[in-house]
């Protein structure tokens, strides 16, 4: 059996798929079967993938789970000892799954480890969404190395080393099956974005390990399903983030004390921005998460150490735009 199953959750991207399927398919073999997971696709995926890519299985599910959950059906028929979890969007290189392989395999400490991920639109460039790798902050919020907030900087061989990291990028990250269902695999409720933040927090929490391994270099579109601007993906990102705050940090109460009158300011500034979509957006994901929590419940015991800093702080007030210029950042599983 083949050690690791590449899996990619589709909806709706036949032409997605066309364009960056045949790289995961040349550079996979013979370490992975590549598996797509469709979440009820209404185009042409299904057909395009029969015709045009045989070798690759396809998991059909019944309807749009969205990502976490669509994640979670595909991982119940996997047998694979690995999943890599890749966006549609990605551009896999040659080599890629081997370095990351033989780390896992090294290193039992390790639950899940990520490539470095370049833009695939500007290739000089770190893609937004994970970077060489995710951090937190004291407030709960995520950055990388490479990307801090809208700032992303150029690869210029800086966070070439492997390092232990507090999020792996939902866009190409290799898990251990075994521990991803162990600890409940992707928030369902997320639906759609940090939830890997969330899960590998939970990880962290297990006392697992998890890092970047920038040997291994793939390329992201990123930003295809929701553009930046977008109320639903503000809506998302606001109610998701303080949804993983709740199940996860021992202080939570306190930091969402904090983080009310943050996201309160936040909001005010969509307004002065004319965004009146985002405005009405952070309030509504407020008013999500607080019917929301009533329900949460702690499913992993254990804590796990963030940034002992504020990166809105770092960025804003001390024009700290860079990983590099920022203070120590604690990178222990505990």
């Amino acid at each position: 059996m083949r050690p690791i199953s590449v899996i990619i959750l589709n909806w709706n991207g036949a032409a997605m798929m066309r364009r960056f399927l045949p790289s995961v398919v040349a550079h996979s073999e013979p370490l992975a079967e590549v598996v797509v997971a469709d979440n009820a696709s209404t185009d042409d995926s299904l057909a395009m993938l029969a015709a045009e890519f045989p070798s690759v299985r396809v998991i059909r599910l019944d309807r749009n789970y969205g990502f976490a959950e669509g994640y979670n059906r595909a991982l119940e028929q996997i047998t694979t000892p690995y999943a890599l979890l890749l966006n549609s969007d990605v551009e896999v290189t040659e080599g890629y799954l081997a370095p990351l392989l033989s780390f896992m395999e090294a290193n039992g400490d390790v639950a899940a480890v990520q490539p470095k991920l370049l833009a695939e639109w500007r290739r000089t460039h770190f893609e937004y969404a994970g970077a060489a790798g995710g951090f937190i902050d004291s407030l709960g919020y995520p950055f990388c190395r490479g990307r801090v907030f809208a700032s992303v900087e150029a690869d210029g061989g800086q966070y070439d080393s492997v390092s232990d990291v507090h999020w792996t990028s939902g866009a190409a990250m290799l898990v251990r099956t075994r521990i991803y269902k162990e600890v409940g695999g992707l928030d369902h409720s997320f639906f759609a974005h940090m939830e890997e933040i969330d899960l590998c927090w939970r990880m962290r929490r297990a006392g697992w390990r998890l890092c970047c391994l920038p040997s291994s270099v793939v390329f992201h579109v990123g930003g295809g399903t929701l553009p930046q601007g977008s109320p639903r993906k503000t809506f998302l990102n606001f109610r998701n983030n303080l949804l993983m705050i709740a199940k996860n940090h021992p202080d939570a109460n306190r930091i969402l004390r904090t983080r009310w009158w943050l996201d309160a300011l936040a909001s005010l500034m969509f307004l002065a921005k004319g965004s009146w979509g985002e405005f009405r957006a952070v309030w509504r994901a407020w008013s999500e998460f607080r019917c929301m929590r009533r329900g949460l419940s702690q499913s992993v015991v254990g804590e796990a150490s963030n940034a002992p800093f504020s990166i809105l702080w770092q960025y804003h007030f001390r024009g700290r735009r860079t990983f590099s210029a920022l203070p120590p950042v604690s990178q222990n599983p505990s």
